[in-house]
C-alpha cells in the first residue's frame, strides 16, 4: 500500500528462500550484503529484472524464486539504488519497515546470463572487499 506518490506496483521481492501466498517478509533478518547484518528494511520493486536480481544474488544455496508482493504499510525510495548513489530510480526499487505480504510465486522468469551474473557477483566482492555496505538506516 504506497502513498500513490511512489509507484502503483505491482511490487516483486527476489529470495533465495521458499515461501508460500500469505507468509510475511519482515525486517530483522540478515541482510544479503556486505557483512550480513541484520537488514532494518525489506526490499520490493517493481520491475521484474531487479527482482531477478534479487532472487539471483540473495545469501543461500538453492535455487532463486521471484515473488509477488503486496506492501503493508508505507514504502520509500531504496537509497542503496536511487538519488543517494545513483540518479533517479530506475529500478523502481523501495524499501520499507513494515512486513511485505507473499501474494504469489512468479514461474518461467529467466536468469542473467552467466557472465553478466559473474559480472555482478564480482562488483559485489569488490564492494565489499572495499568496506560499502548497504544503507540501512
Amino acid at each position: 500500500m504506497s502513498d500513490g506518490s511512489l509507484d502503483a506496483g505491482p511490487f516483486f521481492h527476489g529470495t533465495k528462500a521458499a515461501l508460500v501466498p500469505g507468509d510475511l517478509l519482515e525486517p530483522g533478518r540478515a541482510s544479503n550484503f556486505g557483512a550480513g547484518d541484520p537488514a532494518n528494511f525489506v526490499y520490493l520493486t517493481a520491475t521484474m529484472d531487479a527482482a531477478i536480481w534479487g532472487a539471483e544474488l540473495a545469501a543461500g544455496d538453492g535455487r532463486g524464486h521471484v515473488y509477488r508482493v503486496e506492501p503493508t504499510g508505507s514504502i520509500e525510495h531504496d537509497p542503496n539504488l536511487t538519488d543517494t548513489r545513483f540518479r533517479g530510480n530506475r529500478t523502481r526499487s523501495y524499501r520499507t519497515r513494515d512486513p511485505l505480504r507473499v501474494v504469489a510465486e512468479v514461474t518461467g522468469w529467466e536468469s542473467h546470463p552467466p557472465e553478466v551474473l559473474g559480472q555482478m557477483r564480482e562488483n559485489l566482492e569488490r564492494m565489499k572487499a572495499d568496506g560499502i555496505e548497504a544503507i540501512n538506516d
